[in-house]
């Protein structure tokens, strides 16, 4: 195995509520649910668990809440070898939670509440920057205020530190404060969302990741669930094929992909093998219940890459 990389990540941490059932209530209406799970979530530290459960060292950037689940998050970070030294406790807020429905196909709705996430502030990035300045990489999403994402990318852009940014949910944003990341890593609805390209093919995608290039942008990978991911730079565009899994839960399956392509780049793998790896280990996490919890581990990982006789491929 590669060094161990170091990845830090500025963004939201969530507890998922979890409800599997075949139908859902019309207004008015109550019904029973088949199964209910409850988890650690949210796009930052889903991606933070990622990277962790992948083989890096990280450090989380994040704000709870002083509820019951505020300081159970910090324990969660602790208890997986994440850095939880600037994860900490807005007064008189909410944990940020996610209640999350999913349908027998394995496909989700969420609906976030972000509590202490909104507080996440530019002041809270600094104060973490003898951490940041370490990292091989920084993760951003947009779970905590765009100042917040924008302060973080400016600051990865002058240290020198590779930055991703992973636009979800999608917001209208200031293509001027993200051209200096390195990777912009949408999903097609939320591409869709930010662009008004319509993104339902993959020649959609290919139209979607052009514009998105004209913006400024100087790498663009847009996630397409089964059908792969779409590489685009101005050198040209590579499609990325999907592996072949029975999914139960597709639930942080984007974030997992995310988590894991920040180690290998770290690891000093070129774009096309990171992104083949990554999407080995998004589709492995969908073959299990829940966000962070369904994530494989390196060693998990590294027999299944093996097992597909993929191991020495040419990229």
């Amino acid at each position: 195995m590669a060094k161990q990389s170091k990845v830090a990540v500025v963004g939201s941490a969530n507890v998922d509520l979890i409800t599997f059932n075949d139908t859902f209530p019309r207004p008015g209406e109550t019904i029973f649910g088949k199964k209910f799970d409850l988890g650690f979530g949210g796009k930052g530290a889903n991606q933070a668990v990622a990277a962790r459960r992948c083989g890096a060292s990280v450090s989380m950037v994040a704000k709870v809440g002083s509820d019951l689940f505020g300081p159970a998050t910090v324990t969660n970070f602790e208890s997986l070898g994440i850095d939880a030294s600037h994860v900490r406790i807005a007064e008189g807020i909410s944990t940020g939670v996610a209640p999350i429905f999913v349908d027998p196909s394995g496909q989700n709705r969420i609906i976030v509440i972000k509590g202490a996430n909104e507080t996440l502030s530019p002041a809270d990035v600094d104060a973490a920057a003898p951490v940041l300045s370490q990292a091989d990489t920084i993760l951003l999403q947009f779970e905590i205020p765009l100042a917040t994402v924008y302060h973080t990318i400016h600051f990865a852009k002058s240290h020198g530190i590779r930055c991703i940014v992973n636009p979800a949910p999608a917001l209208p944003l200031d293509f001027k404060e993200v051209a200096t990341a390195d990777y912009f890593v949408p999903n097609e609805s939320e591409a869709e969302a930010i662009t008004g390209i319509p993104v339902h093919t993959i020649d959609d995608a290919k139209k979607c990741a052009d514009h998105l290039l004209t913006q400024g942008l100087s790498r663009v990978v847009i996630t397409l669930g089964e059908r792969g991911s779409l590489l685009a730079t101005s050198a040209g565009q590579e499609l990325i094929p999907a592996f072949k899994v029975a999914p139960i839960d597709s639930t942080g399956a984007g974030d997992a992909f995310i988590g894991s392509f920040a180690v290998f780049l770290a690891e000093g793998l070129k774009d096309m093998e990171a992104l083949t790896r990554a999407s080995l280990y998004a589709a492995l996490s969908t073959t299990r219940v829940g966000t962070q919890k369904s994530f494989p581990n390196r060693e998990e990982f590294d027999k299944e890459w093996r097992g597909r006789g993929i191991m020495n491929c040419e990229f």
